[in-house]
């Protein structure tokens, strides 16, 4: 039997708390946090980026306390420096341009075939991984699951602005990921050997040196047992995160479920799936996404709500239900793009945003 077990990556900014831009660290906060927590704590390409990330998880309450304690420990290292961490999908008006990238072999490489997409890249995202060892089910979860992240996506919209504008999307971050090759949603694979002969096409034709260089909105992993999901911004509280990740396990699992009694969810298209994606990026949970059985527009609230009657059968199994309940604190009080959207209209200041983010960052932590 599949235990389900969770691992939790956040990706955070660090920021100088009199000027509120991101800065570079220099490797500091992760070469004291390596002293007390290992390699929990790593650099990312730019200098003004941390990522922590859980050991694996037996349930959502591990998950949560560990990923609180990531937070806090960061916060304070961070604090040690005379710096801050915010947890927000992009910056609301630091440059990309003007940061600097961290000296790593990897990095190098990636920002010479990149550039500028590479170069540009200074975005925020929280990554979710679902154990599952058998390869040739995640392969059928992978492909219908992705039907449902657009409405998990909505949930997690938080960076409205980029580069000191107001953009216009709840979720600027994926528009500037896809940038890059192999990001975006994956198609539809027949199973594992399937998709082992993709990734193995892409590197004898040397598109990439290995699989971590597919950067889908869900993957199966491919060095550890588990279904990676990456679509989501960084939340901006720790309950936002552990909501989602609730969630996204009750949708494995009930999937997993439905797949054992011989029954599946509809597989969509990945051109229709897209619209979605759009629309969430776009307007968060304030729009509406498409309902493709009924062929009708449908709010997306509505389609959340309907997300989770339809894992509602797994949850008390998964002991997530106080969990999964935050969802509706995220409807009600809306999400971090809609808060930080909301304190720029009072104040006409991306300073204070970044305030706010910092705040909220360590709240509940």
């Amino acid at each position: 039997m599949e235990k389900f077990t969770l691992g939790v990556e956040e990706e955070y900014m660090v920021i100088d708390p009199v000027t509120r831009e991101l800065k570079s660290h220099q490797h500091k906060i992760v070469d004291i946090a390596a002293q007390m927590l290992g390699d929990s704590v790593k650099a990312e390409m730019h200098q003004a980026v941390v990522e922590v990330g859980t050991g694996i998880c037996k349930d959502v309450q591990q998950a949560h306390s560990e990923i609180k304690m990531l937070r806090r420990t960061v916060a304070e290292i961070a604090g040690t420096l005379g710096l801050k961490i915010g947890a927000s999908g992009t910056h609301p008006f630091s440059h990309w341009s003007t940061q600097l990238i961290t000296p790593n072999p990897r990095y190098d490489e990636i920002v010479n075939e990149m550039q500028e997409a590479a170069r540009s890249n200074l975005i925020f995202g929280l990554h979710v991984h679902v154990g599952i060892a058998d390869k040739n089910m995640a392969i059928h979860i992978m492909n219908t699951v992705r039907y449902f992240l657009p409405h998990i996506y909505a949930l997690s919209t938080n960076s409205p602005f980029w580069e000191g504008r107001n953009t216009g999307f709840k979720s600027f971050r994926t528009k500037v990921f896809d940038k890059f090759p192999r990001t975006g949603l994956p198609d539809y694979f027949n199973d594992w050997d399937d998709f082992k002969n993709y990734v193995n096409l892409l590197i004898r034709t040397k598109c990439i040196d290995n699989a971590k260089k597919i950067w889908w909105d869900v993957r199966v992993h491919p060095f550890f047992d588990t279904i990676e999901f990456r679509i989501c911004d960084v939340p901006m509280l720790v309950e936002e995160t552990i909501a989602i990740t609730a969630v996204l396990q009750a949708l494995v699992v009930k999937l997993y479920k439905l797949r054992l009694q011989n029954m599946s969810f509809i597989v969509y298209n990945r051109a229709l799936i897209s619209e979605n994606k759009w629309r969430a990026s776009r307007y968060g949970i304030d729009g509406k996404l498409i309902d493709f059985g009924k062929e009708a527009e449908v709010d997306t609230r509505l389609l959340i709500q309907e997300l989770l009657e339809f894992i509602d059968d797994v949850v008390d199994d998964l002991g997530s239900r106080k969990e999964i309940n935050s969802v509706h604190k995220i409807l009600k009080q809306g999400t971090g793009a809609d808060r930080q959207l909301e304190v720029f209209e009072k104040t006409h200041s991306l300073e204070k945003v970044v305030d706010y983010i910092t705040e909220q960052t360590i709240a509940g932590v």
